[in-house]
């Protein structure tokens, strides 16, 4: 009888308790206040859907403006300023060059983090989104659990469930990031000195960026990669170059190797490696990949599973093997680019309103090294193994004015074209700007034919002197190679 009372009476405790958790239903709710999460809610709301973003933060803006993007684009910005204050012997006027310590400069950067959660908060008063912040994990395919900052816990239900979730540093288990001389690169924006030495593990978009930054600031770097080049992804050509000026930089690149073990000590850090070598510096900012946040989302109570970096796999509409379950963002893998982020995420509320979207995949690249590289569409690699007639223009930015004038001489800008058609079939950039650049190209690559072609960078008159106008040196250049038959 006192067993059946207890029954009982965890019964009622139950229902009680089921009653005071909140409860809010939406047609739609994204998990994640990223470029993806943020973009996906906004487009769902205007499409009238009800929508509520569910961010674990006190502060929107997920890790994009708070660990990633606009954080070391911030912090490449001011050290890209006090190298030119340092080298321009027009400023020997206002005095000697100067040195930084890197808190010094992350104060600007937490200025300009600061405006960009203004701003986005902005976004979801006037679009009508519900804000929810916590912690979010399934309870089922149409439910979350959503813990709350002050312990209480509240469950939101809905027809349809975007994880927007993104990336955080890959860590493997036998590196010590507890030590005060080893940092990831979120870990890196909160360091409070500037050591003489650094080795930056993992020579990807991430490692080379703060290798140039670190470089910047006149801190040795040891640039450790994997692979047999820097960014193997890029035009060859692009690659060698920045190989050269991070070398010209004073970083010294090493290729092909791995670690054995890091040991870490009072004094700094001393890297082992397979080849034998002993590598030491006075911190290590470990680049080596990323892991998509989902560890934490109770996948196992709707049926999925991610792989080993926690990446969700999605088909052609952003859709899970769960039905009403969508991914965008970091945490679906490629590109990983927050740009690339915001239109999946407007491309997934297409979706689900059922009025058509785009895959996307021919999103530019864009590599805040210094100098900055960006391209779009196909590399001469790719197009020497397809077997592809093609030719390259050339202009390197040192014969232009406009970068005469800046003192932004290094760099070039490549068009590849089909020698037959002259369709624009790949644009590389590499020096100051190229991130904006590059759109010029792009936009005349994305023109129906006949209209995509390296023909319109002759026949258009550029401003002078400007960037703009090393489309139309490096289509004469190229259109000059094309043999006549």
């Amino acid at each position: 009888m006192s067993e059946q009372r207890s029954r009982v009476s965890r019964s009622v405790w139950k229902t009680e308790l089921e009653h005071l958790m909140a409860e809010q239903k939406f047609d739609l709710v994204v998990i994640g206040s990223g470029p993806a999460g943020e973009a996906a809610a906004m487009s769902a709301a205007k499409k009238g859907m009800r929508a509520a973003v569910i961010e674990k933060r006190q502060v929107v803006g997920g890790n994009c403006t708070h660990k990633g993007t606009i954080p070391s684009k911030a912090l490449r910005h001011s050290v890209k300023q006090l190298m030119r204050y340092n080298t321009q012997s027009v400023f020997r006027a206002l005095g000697e060059p100067r040195r930084l310590t890197f808190p010094q400069v992350m104060q600007t950067v937490n200025k300009v983090i600061s405006y960009q959660v203004e701003m986005h908060t902005s976004f979801y008063a006037r679009n009508r989104v519900e804000l929810i912040v916590g912690e979010a994990k399934f309870r089922d395919a149409n439910s979350v659990e959503v813990q709350l900052p002050d312990g209480a816990t509240e469950i939101v239900t809905a027809k349809k469930f975007i994880i927007a979730t993104g990336s955080r540093p890959y860590r493997p288990a036998d590196v010590n990031f507890g030590h005060e001389r080893v940092y990831d690169s979120d870990m890196i924006l909160d360091m409070q000195h500037t050591p003489h030495s650094i080795m930056i593990y993992g020579a990807g978009v991430i490692g080379c960026e703060y290798a140039s930054i670190f470089a910047g600031l006149g801190v040795k770097v040891d640039l450790i990669n994997t692979r047999s080049s820097l960014l193997e992804f890029l035009d060859d050509e692009i690659s060698d170059a920045l190989s050269y000026h991070l070398r010209d930089m004073g970083v010294t690149v090493r290729h092909q190797e791995e670690y054995a073990q890091v040991l870490p000590n009072e004094q700094g850090v001393i890297m082992e490696m397979q080849s034998g070598k002993r590598i030491h510096a006075d911190a290590l900012l470990w680049c080596n990949g990323r892991t998509g946040n989902t560890n934490s989302l109770g996948l196992e109570n709707v049926g999925l599973e991610a792989n080993h970096r926690g990446q969700l796999s999605v088909d052609d509409h952003y859709c899970t093997e769960v039905e009403n379950i969508y991914a965008v963002g970091d945490v679906i893998g490629w590109p990983s680019l927050a740009s690339a982020s915001y239109d999946q995420g407007r491309a997934v509320a297409a979706a689900i309103a059922g009025r058509g979207h785009r895959v996307i995949e021919d999103a530019p690249t864009g590599i805040y090294t210094l100098p900055e590289i960006s391209s779009v569409g196909k590399t001469e690699s790719e197009l020497t193994a397809a077997k592809v007639p093609y030719e390259v223009g050339r202009a390197l930015f040192k014969h232009t004015a406009r970068a005469q004038i800046s003192g932004e001489r290094v760099g070039m800008l490549k068009i590849l074209f089909h020698i037959e058609t002259h369709e624009i079939l790949g644009i590389h950039c590499f020096g100051a700007e190229a991130a904006e650049i590059v759109h010029i190209g792009q936009a005349i690559m994305k023109q129906p034919s006949p209209h995509n072609t390296i023909d319109y960078f002759v026949n258009t008159t550029f401003n002078y002197p400007t960037m703009a106008e090393a489309y139309r040196s490096a289509a004469l250049d190229g259109l000059n190679r094309v043999a006549r038959l």
